[in-house]
């Protein structure tokens, strides 16, 4: 992992993101991290990256995740039926 501040970071984008590819690239503001400079290899990666951080996707999970441990889930099964049905 390397750690770079926002200066050094704009003033040589190209070479920090080539430096992704070996990991993540900690952007600093004032000494403090700030953002992650991170490299993709596809598009499903950056899917995954954007449902990850996404809140809306959090506050549906922790709801689902609320009701399954209040009143139980369903086979999986049954689950894959149901989404064949529809």
């Amino acid at each position: 992992m390397r750690i770079a501040s926002v200066a050094d970071v704009k003033a040589h984008f190209s070479t920090f993101l080539k430096e992704s590819k070996r990991g993540p690239v900690v952007v600093t503001k004032n000494g403090r991290p700030a953002a992650v400079l991170l490299s993709v290899e596809d598009e499903d990666e950056i899917d995954r990256l954007t449902m990850a951080y996404s809140p809306k996707l959090q506050k549906i999970l922790t709801l689902a995740r609320r009701q399954i441990k209040e009143h139980g889930g369903i086979p999986h099964d049954d689950f894959w039926k149901d989404v064949d049905e529809r």
